[in-house]
């Protein structure tokens, strides 16, 4: 018996024994009804607008201990628009002409997300992967640029989809065993901000903005420690939200500018963290 085999030890039955027992038993009018279910897994209770504390808790504790399984300790976050395309390719979500230019204008961060995810995953391998694990919510643009680059360089990386009312999938890059899915916002946002040493926010929308605006109150108001916050697009973040005018207003305090560092491209914002980390 190894250690871990040890540690689950107990007199008692686990339940995924007592699930196969429960697959075997006689097929009768009694065993049928729905109230004869284990509790856990019976799909129709578990989904009941009761149950919401445990649905909570089970979408904490899966990718939680997964993540610590894989001795994972850290990450870096890549936040940043679906509807960017690869340079190149073709800009589906524009609806008109002008934002057709200006979506292919901006895909050369599509690839700026890609050389970062690189570099953090570079070195990253120098930790066997443990810290500074690549992180995106799975998706397409920006996100598929981040599992990418840490493909690209044999890396594993993290995908934290949530489900929508239209159909997706995550994007082909993403570490099958390290991609999950999520019913609820507030759960999937803990998850990207738990292990976070680096948080890079590429020309994204709302979704983008709230995961962004997110981190930015966890850290201005002391619940969350100082790490690197990376505005990549000096023109685009600069044009799309006016911090300076925050700071003049004096809706916000000063030095709350100095939270975030805009760059352009994915060596300034490498460089950044190695000074940060003080990294060689």
């Amino acid at each position: 018996m190894d250690d871990k085999e040890f540690s689950n030890w107990s007199p008692l039955p686990h339940s995924d024994e007592d699930l196969e027992h429960a697959k075997q038993i006689p097929d009768t009018p009694q065993t049928r009804a729905p109230t004869y279910r284990l509790a856990w897994n019976d799909e129709d209770f578990m989904t009941q607008r009761e149950l919401r504390p445990v649905r909570l808790q089970l979408e904490l504790l899966k990718p939680e201990m997964t993540l610590a399984e894989r001795g994972i300790r850290s990450t870096v976050i890549l936040f940043g628009g679906a509807r960017l395309p690869e340079p190149g390719g073709a800009a589906w979500a524009a609806k008109n002409d002008i934002q057709k230019k200006n979506l292919e204008k901006n895909s050369k961060y599509y690839e700026e997300a890609r050389k970062f995810a690189q570099a953090c995953s570079t070195y990253s391998a120098k930790t066997y992967y443990r810290e500074f694990v690549v992180v995106t919510g799975g998706g397409p643009g920006v996100m598929e640029a981040g599992n990418r680059g840490a493909a690209d360089v044999g890396a594993p990386s993290i995908g934290l989809n949530i489900v929508l009312p239209h159909e997706q999938a995550p994007n082909e890059y993403v570490t099958p065993e390290l991609c999950f899915n999520f019913h609820y916002f507030a759960i999937r946002k803990m998850h990207f901000i738990m292990r976070a040493k680096a948080v890079a926010v590429f020309p994204g929308g709302f979704g983008t903005m709230d995961e962004f605006f997110e981190t930015l109150t966890l850290i201005q108001t002391g619940r969350m420690e100082r790490v690197p916050v990376l505005l990549f697009g000096k023109e685009f973040w600069k044009n799309a939200i006016n911090i300076p005018y925050l700071a003049e207003q004096g809706t916000i305090s000063p030095g709350d500018e100095d939270i975030i560092d805009y760059v352009d491209s994915a060596d300034e914002a490498w460089e950044i963290i190695k000074r940060f980390y003080e990294l060689p």
